[in-house]
C-alpha cells in the first residue's frame, strides 16, 4: 500500500493527514525520472515535507484522545495525492499538478507520457483518494462529523515552482477553505500555536485538503491546513529534527484536544 492508516480512539472525529512527509519512490516511479541520484537527492530534500510524521506522531502519542492519522508512504514526485488529477489544479500550469512532470526548480522531472501518468493515477492516486474518502466515511458514521487536519512544511525562502511566494512566510501558515474551514476551527488553530511564532491565513499556501467525494459537498467534514515553516524546526533543506520539534507537538495536540472537545 502506497498509504497506511494508524486507528484512532473510536470516538475521535479528527484525522491527522500527512501526504508528503515520505521520500520513498517506487521502482516503477524511479525509473520514468529524469535526475541523477544526486540531483533526486537535492530534489527530495526541497519538495519533502521533512519530519511531519513525526511531529504528527508525537502530537497523537500526546492527545488526550488519539485522533486518526493517514500517512502517505511515498514520496510526492509519485503522485501528489493533494493535487487534482486533471488541468483545473493551477499547479499543472508549472507542470505540478497530480503526477509532476518538473521540479521545484522549473527543470524536467518526467516525460509527458500519458500511458505513464494514467498508470501512476492508477496504480496510486485513485486507491489513496478511495481510501482517504472511505476512512472519512467511516468516522462520519461513527461520530457524524469529521475534522481533517492536514500537515505540512515549507521552506523559509521560496522555491521557483511557487506561484505565490512574494507575501509573507510565517512561522506557520494557515490553509482555510471557505466552505470546509469554519471560523471556530481557524481561531482554534490559531491560539494553540499562538507560541511558536507568528501565524498567517492563506500566505503563501491557501487551501486545505477534502477528499474530492466531500468536497464542497460535505458540511460535516470540516478541515484546515497547517503549513510550518522549515527552519522553524529543522535544518534546511532536507537536515535533521531540532529543539523545534516540541513546541509544535504541543501545539498540534493542543488544536487535536480543542476540536475533539
Amino acid at each position: 500500500m502506497n498509504f497506511e492508516i494508524t486507528p484512532g480512539a473510536p470516538e475521535s472525529p479528527v484525522i491527522l493527514h500527512v501526504p508528503h512527509g515520505s521520500r520513498a519512490l517506487t521502482p516503477e516511479a524511479r525509473q520514468r525520472i529524469l535526475l541523477d541520484d544526486a540531483a533526486l537527492s537535492a530534489e527530495l530534500d526541497h519538495i519533502t515535507d521533512a519530519h511531519t510524521g513525526l511531529i504528527a506522531a508525537r502530537a497523537t502519542a500526546t492527545a488526550s484522545r488519539t485522533p486518526w492519522v493517514f500517512a502517505n508512504r511515498l514520496s510526492r514526485l509519485v503522485v501528489d495525492p493533494e493535487r487534482f488529477p486533471d488541468d483545473r489544479e493551477e499547479m499543472h500550469a508549472v507542470g505540478m499538478g497530480a503526477v509532476y512532470l518538473r521540479t521545484s526548480h522549473g527543470e524536467p522531472l518526467r516525460d509527458n507520457d500519458s500511458a505513464h501518468v494514467e498508470d501512476l493515477l492508477a496504480r496510486h492516486y485513485r486507491p489513496y483518494a478511495t481510501a482517504m474518502a472511505g476512512l472519512v466515511d467511516a468516522r462520519l458514521a461513527a461520530v457524524g462529523h469529521v475534522v481533517i487536519i492536514d500537515v505540512h512544511s515549507y521552506p523559509s525562502h521560496a522555491l521557483p515552482y511557487e506561484l505565490h511566494a512574494t507575501g509573507n512566510r510565517p512561522a506557520v501558515c494557515l490553509g482555510v477553505d471557505s466552505f470546509h474551514t469554519p471560523e471556530s476551527l481557524r481561531d482554534a488553530a490559531v491560539r494553540a500555536f499562538a507560541e511558536v511564532g507568528d501565524l498567517d491565513v492563506n500566505t503563501p499556501f491557501s487551501g486545505t485538503y477534502v477528499p474530492l467525494d466531500h468536497y464542497r459537498r460535505a458540511a460535516d467534514v470540516s478541515a484546515l491546513m497547517i503549513e510550518i515553516r522549515r527552519d522553524m524546526y529543522m535544518a534546511e533543506p532536507g537536515g535533521a529534527p531540532g529543539n523545534g520539534v516540541e513546541p509544535l507537538v504541543r501545539a498540534l495536540a493542543r488544536l487535536i484536544d480543542a476540536v475533539q472537545s
